[in-house]
């Protein structure tokens, strides 16, 4: 896990694929900053994510198929808060 402060929207991304996805692994990190003035950017500094994770659910799933599962655990924060998202989600042992 991210040991930086976590904003509300990190925060609920974590707790929404932890929830669905039961990763051994989580890391949620803010890429917000990155696209300060950028399409998207909300001025509340967090609009942008990179999302890493290691889930069995992912395990025999290709890489389409790993992204749904994470956008559907995030679907009501995709379409609201979350301008993008970068997903990194691999199977224990990958």
């Amino acid at each position: 896990m991210d040991t930086q402060a976590k904003g509300p929207v990190a925060t609920e991304i974590e707790s929404r694929l932890r929830l669905a996805l039961n990763p051994s692994h989580l890391l949620v990190i803010n890429d917000s900053e990155k696209h300060r003035g950028h399409a998207g950017h909300d001025g509340a500094g967090e609009s942008h994510f990179t999302v890493e994770l290691v889930s069995t659910a992912f395990t025999g799933a290709n890489r389409v198929a790993r992204q749904r599962l994470v956008n559907e655990a995030l679907r009501e924060l995709l379409a609201e808060k979350i301008h993008a998202l970068s997903i990194r989600a691999l199977a224990p042992g990958e």
